[in-house]
């Protein structure tokens, strides 16, 4: 038994009567990673859960830091298919997971709404300890998954760059020297199938391989109106190998190698207008009183090409060292994506109003660690540097017909296009069409980054009560960035304008080819608000404009420290406050060219206790919290731009700030009976923000929930040599979005007389386990969302304005099914 093992079996937590521990299948440990951030816990008693949030295996009731821990327990009670599922019942994560190549992670209200290359995440999500990068790779399929840490605050020393809310570390599980197999098959309503198998093969005394597959399918949660067809169907498989191999007593390596593939329908767009006949128009912006209820709306999308797809690969290599009493270790690793995410815009069937959108990225990323870590006396120290390097590619691709670029030109010019085919062309027998012919505009970035860091973080055990942490992470962040926007391709268009031109069918009309050599979404005459983009020089010495490939090049650098104070009142019983910075490194808007942003820093104050009070089986733990964000920058819909007619994307930068506290709590009273409840309380305002339009936001709420909360439990019975029966149940709420004036203008907090947004969320959860006796045939059943609870996500007007189209997306609805796994 190495060290790690020995301490632990050592580290256990007793409740009362009830002994809690991780390892069991099944539900019980639901409540723990819920609201505790303990850990799995069952009555037979063993350990609690190790975790390794401060980069060393820690007693997760030792760290003085805010944890959430998911197991694989939770996972299979709450039957998830990733992180996005179970987000709810962790207060204070929160995660829009609608679209998984474009998820964004929020923790304690911090968020980047940004969904291009140029910027970076501000939580940082980590797989067997290295970065994920982009977020489009870090929503992964759940296989073989050992825990899931949420770590609340900045972790600017411990995690690096782009940790600014939080960290969530996904740590996988390693093969071990037992044969072990396990096949998992769950069945429900709207055709959901999911199988996942497992197998673990010791090939010699210090060698042992783990293979583990899944394959989850999924019919559509909506049916279109027009066609019959499905929306929103999944069609999703992973696979992972891993490999470890201890030559010595003092060396171990482990391998893995994960392969993840999305395949299924992107978002669909729900209209909530209700679109008069062709060839009459909405009215654009529609009046609030003219919406209808987007639960009951016919759902008509008819985006070409209607996908969203991801193919990933990722490899880790992790080498552990004694040597003499310091350890050494080496992460290095290296990831591949691809993803492409085509979505209908204006959820209609016209063709007179079609707009689609695709975001196609390609990412290649390289990631170096390595720390010595030991203790000299007194002091438990770890020491380090990093490297990594990654290149991203977007193309952010806007695709419709002739058709909309007719609508979109009538309020200023007419119906050019229209009164041409249907007053000229088709009553001369003219054989050419203006109509029905493809437009597309691209922006297309391309970023080179890295970047480098060396760290320490040192833990004083001032006595054996008393314990002081410091630490600081350097890090600087070299980065190339560019923007590429060609003119509109419309080459059937352009030949046909071209044809009519030299037939002398255009100059009667006032016309030639060249007045419809235009740009509608990525017109750059004007896009910086009384800024010219073509009189911005690029680092490369031309001017920004179309057709011309803009360059950036900045260095970012920062240092992050945090020191912290814990006191051990009694054996029970922890008391800590700290002090932490994190940031989120510069950057540029990938849709706004020439653009580019400095870092974004959060510094975090925070006090708080950990406790177990074991005569009456309860565990405690509360932190308050007080940060300030500056310099964040958040992207928004601007509507008619320079007078371009259509939204465009801009950047800005506000300073915010939150006050808040934490409750995590669990309660065994008697053997069959585990509780628990758990609950944020946050307060983020901004401290600073003037929009561009000159709107002062300045002490108003950034539209964080005040309140999120989950409650819950499970009662076990044991039938003896019948098995046993558990029964789990989970409910979570979320309090309603508060307003500010720019959320108003947005749209996002209007009353509708059909529909509400905003509104506060409830989610109820339930299943009933069977186990044979010997745990190796486990039954299950299980409903998530039990009252069928559904609400509007939120309004997208980027074509409210232009097409009068805006649209909604709803939560998902009640699932339910039944899965049964046998151990072999």
């Amino acid at each position: 038994m190495n060290t790690l093992q020995a301490k632990q079996k050592k580290q256990h937590l007793r409740l009362g009567s009830g002994v809690v521990r991780a390892g069991l299948c099944g539900g019980v440990g639901v409540m723990a990673f819920i609201l505790a951030s303990q850990g799995a816990f069952a009555q037979d008693g063993v350990d609690t859960i190790v975790v390794t949030a401060q980069q060393r295996a820690q007693n997760v009731q030792e760290v003085p830091i805010t944890i959430s821990i998911v197991t694989n327990e939770n996972i299979t009670a709450l039957a998830a298919d990733n992180i996005g599922d179970i987000d709810s019942f962790v207060p204070g994560l929160s995660i829009g997971s609608g679209s998984p190549t474009q998820p964004r992670f929020r923790i304690r209200g911090i968020v980047t709404s940004d969904f291009g290359v140029g910027t970076d995440p501000a939580v940082g999500v980590y797989v067997d300890g290295v970065y994920a990068a982009r977020t489009g790779a870090s929503l992964l399929a759940f296989n073989d998954i050992e825990r899931i840490e949420i770590i609340k605050g900045p972790q600017g020393t411990l995690f690096g760059r782009n940790s600014a809310a939080g960290a969530v570390s996904v740590t996988t599980n390693k093969p071990t020297y037992e044969v072990e197999a396990r096949t998992n098959l769950r069945l429900g309503n709207f055709g959901k199938r999911r199988f996942e198998g497992l197998l673990n093969l010791p090939v010699t005394d210090n060698l042992a391989v783990r293979l583990n597959g899944v394959v989850n399918r999924r019919d559509g949660l909506f049916t279109d109106a027009e066609t019959g067809e499905d929306l929103s169907r999944q069609s999703n498989w992973a696979m992972r190998a891993a490999l470890k191999w201890e030559p010595t007593d003092a060396t171990s390596v482990l391998f893995s190698f994960i392969h993840d593939e999305i395949d299924q329908d992107a978002r669909p767009a729900i209209g909530i207008v209700d679109i008069p006949e062709f060839p009459a128009q909405p009215p654009t912006p529609p009046e609030p009183e003219a919406c209808i209820n987007p639960f009951t709306a016919p759902l008509r999308n008819d985006v070409v090409g209607n996908s969203e797809t991801r193919n990933l690969d990722d490899l880790v290599l992790t080498i552990n060292q004694a040597i003499g009493s310091v350890d050494f270790t080496s992460i290095t690793g290296y990831r591949q994506f691809e993803t492409n995410n085509r979505e209908d815009e204006d959820g209609t069937n016209r063709r007179d109003l079609y707009f689609d959108t695709n975001n196609v990225e390609e990412n290649e990323s390289f990631y170096q660690e390595i720390r010595f870590a030991g203790q000299t006396g007194r002091f438990d120290w770890i020491v380090g540097a990093s490297y990594f390097h990654e290149n991203a590619n977007q193309r952010s691709n806007t695709f419709t017909f002739t058709d909309t670029i007719n609508t979109l030109i009538a309020p200023s010019q007419g119906p050019l296009l229209s009164l041409l085919q249907n007053f000229i062309l088709d009553p001369q027998g003219i054989p050419i069409n203006v109509l029905g012919l493809d437009w597309s505009e691209d922006m297309i970035n391309e970023g080179n980054y890295d970047a480098y860091a060396v760290f320490t973080d040192v833990i004083w055990r001032v006595t054996d009560r008393l314990s002081i942490t410091g630490g600081v992470r350097y890090t600087r962040d070299d980065k190339e960035f560019s923007w590429f926007n060609d003119r509109r391709q419309a080459p059937e268009f352009d030949a046909a304008a071209q044809e009519l031109e030299d037939m002398g069918i255009l100059a009667p009309l006032g016309a030639s080819a060249a007045d419809f050599n235009f740009d509608f979404i990525f017109d750059l005459e004007g896009t910086s608000v009384g800024t010219p983009i073509t009189g911005i020089i690029c680092d490369n010495g031309v001017a920004a404009g179309e057709g011309a490939l803009c360059v950036l090049e900045d260095t970012f650098e920062d240092i992050s420290p945090r020191i912290v104070v814990d006191y051990q009142v009694t054996d029970d019983v922890l008391v800590f406050a700290s002090f932490a910075e994190g940031y989120k490194a510069g950057g540029y808007n990938s849709v706004e060219v020439a653009s580019r942003f400095d870092n974004e820093d959060v510094r975090n104050y925070e006090i708080g206790f950990k406790s177990t009070f074991d005569t009456i089986g309860l565990l405690v733990n509360a932190s308050a919290f007080y940060y300030t964000y500056n310099d964040r920058q958040a992207i928004r819909l601007v509507p008619d731009v320079g007078g371009s007619g259509v939204p465009q994307y801009l950047v800005e930068t506000s300073d915010d700030e939150a006050f808040g506290i934490d409750f995590q709590s669990t309660w065994a009273p008697i053997n069959s009976v585990n509780l628990f409840a758990n609950a944020q309380y946050i307060d983020v305002t901004f401290k600073n923000r003037v929009t561009r339009g000159g709107l002062d936001l300045s002490g108003q709420p950034t539209g964080e929930p005040f309140w999120s909360v989950a409650v819950g439990g499970t009662l076990s019975h044991d039938m003896a040599s019948a098995g046993s029966l558990e029964l789990f149940v989970a409910h979570s709420y979320q309090g309603e979005t508060r307003c500010n004036d720019e959320s108003e203008v947005q749209g996002n907090c209007v009353e509708f007389p059909a529909f509400e947004l905003g509104e506060a969320q409830n989610r109820t959860d339930l299943r009933l386990y069977w186990r044979s006796e010997d745990e190796r045939v486990q039954l299950g059943a299980f409903v998530n969302n039990v009252f069928d609870n559904r609400y509007v996500g939120g309004i997208n007007n980027l074509t409210a304005d232009t097409l009068g189209t805006p649209f909604v997306t709803i939560t998902e609805p009640r699932f339910w099914g039944f899965d049964i796994e046998y151990r072999y």
